[in-house]
């Protein structure tokens, strides 16, 4: 039976609006969601370690009798890494060694302090600092997210966090030991087997036992998502995610079976994650179709890919490829593959994505687990003014000013006019007071 996903085509009269209707996407949380979070988070704050421990037991089914029981120290991190396979740890350090090569690089590239001495001998720079301590939440329960820790805690090294504080809700009492053993490699300094909105809330305000974080990332479920948005204020937070996106522009010379697991790639994460083909040959979108309607039955979270290519996908038959991407700027993809025998042509005109993947042989599922930048990404349109994640996530910038005596009297009346034109004497006499001669 065929996969009834949309097929659209931008010639047609409805298209604005049926296009509309698959881009929708609501990103109000549920309300008895909402109430629950702010309950939980004014507790941690109030009563910390003990109503961490009793929220543990609650949702997660673990008892402890104090937080230090909830605590892995570095020996059960180095325990997890010697019990995974060889080839699993082969795989976790690849990948970690490209992910730091790559973070390196940003270090380098915009991560350092600067200052210079204009003519009069006043300085001006940047000073780059990292974080005191950060908190990187990782997803646990139905899945297990290694690639998560190496994503969140790598950057946060590279940047110079002295204090990376991990949690991850582990319930019923599983731990996952590739999750731990990539704690381990990534350079976790703590690790917390605590979840949901009582970890984020015990990072935020701190408790006997977990420290107050300065910052907060790394994805999670509603409450996680719910919890992040209410403690941004007291924390910073990276962002707050929705479902998860591929977009892929094709010209027809990839293999059709290629574009169609690639679509899945994404649709397998949960019913609301988004997969969407924009293709100027309609034979080439027919052969996508049939690729789905054969594929899929294989695939052990078919029941997952059907709903979400039913519900949130789309095969989009576009004028051209420079249609395809303009519309994709203005659908400002999570990821966007450009799957075409020429990549670099449509590149420059594509300004709106998380991550570009250029090419047939470069699937999103590389940049998930080991091709080098993060693969926490802007989701919902939000790339339109936001970035993935980096080391410049884990740093703060410092204005440097040192105003030499000659600078002074440059800048002296600049400030002065200024200040009075907006009524703020005090201002202006601070500047003026320097120019005129000190008595000793």
């Amino acid at each position: 039976m065929s996969v009834a996903i949309r097929h659209l085509d931008t010639r047609a009269s409805d298209f604005e609006a049926e296009f509309n209707r698959v881009l929708h996407w609501s990103a109000e949380t549920d309300a008895a969601i909402e109430s629950r979070v702010a309950e939980i988070l004014a507790d941690v704050r109030q009563r910390g370690d003990a109503a961490v421990l009793e929220y543990t037991a609650r949702f997660d089914g673990v008892t402890a009798a104090a937080m230090a029981d909830l605590e892995l120290g570095p020996e059960a991190l180095q325990a997890a890494l010697g019990q995974i396979t060889p080839a699993q740890r082969a795989a976790l350090e690849a990948a970690a060694a490209r992910v730091r090569q790559y973070h390196e690089r940003q270090l380098d590239a915009c991560g350092r302090s600067w200052q210079y001495r204009d003519a009069d001998g006043t300085l001006l720079g940047q000073k780059v600092t990292p974080l005191d301590r950060v908190g990187i939440y990782v997803p646990g329960g139905k899945a297990a997210y290694p690639s998560s820790v190496l994503m969140n805690a790598i950057p946060a090294q590279v940047a110079g966090v002295p204090e990376i504080v991990m949690v991850v809700p582990t319930p019923k009492g599983e731990r996952n030991p590739l999750v731990l053993a990539a704690a381990a490699v990534a350079g976790a300094h703590r690790v917390f087997t605590i979840g949901g909105a009582q970890a984020v809330g015990a990072l935020a305000y701190g408790t006997g036992t977990v420290p107050r974080v300065d910052k907060i990332t790394g994805p999670g479920n509603a409450y996680v998502a719910s919890a992040k948005r209410r403690v941004f204020g007291q924390v910073g937070i990276d962002m707050i995610a929705g479902p998860s996106e591929i977009l892929v522009l094709a010209d027809g010379s990839t293999p059709a079976d290629w574009v169609a697991m690639d679509l899945f790639s994404q649709a397998e994460h949960d019913e609301l994650a988004q997969s969407i083909l924009l293709c100027p040959d309609a034979g080439y979108i027919a052969q996508v179709q049939a690729a789905i309607d054969r594929l899929l039955p294989g695939m052990p979270r078919r029941d997952v890919i059907r709903a979400s290519l039913v519900g949130r996908g789309a095969l989009i038959h576009t004028r051209s490829m420079a249609e395809a991407c303009a519309i994709s700027n203005r659908i400002a993809p999570e990821h966007l593959e450009i799957s075409s025998s020429d990549p670099h042509r449509w590149e420059p005109l594509l300004k709106h994505a998380g991550a570009i993947f250029l090419g047939a042989f470069t699937s999103e599922s590389l940049g998930d687990y080991c091709a080098g930048p993060n693969h926490v990404l802007p989701t919902s349109g939000t790339a339109r003014f936001s970035s993935p994640l980096g080391v410049y996530d884990f740093q703060k910038r410092s204005s440097l000013i040192e105003v030499s005596e000659a600078g002074a009297h440059t800048l002296g009346p600049i400030a002065a006019e200024l200040a009075y034109g907006e009524g703020l004497q005090a201002h202006a006499q601070a500047a003026e007071l320097r120019l005129k001669p000190r008595i000793q």
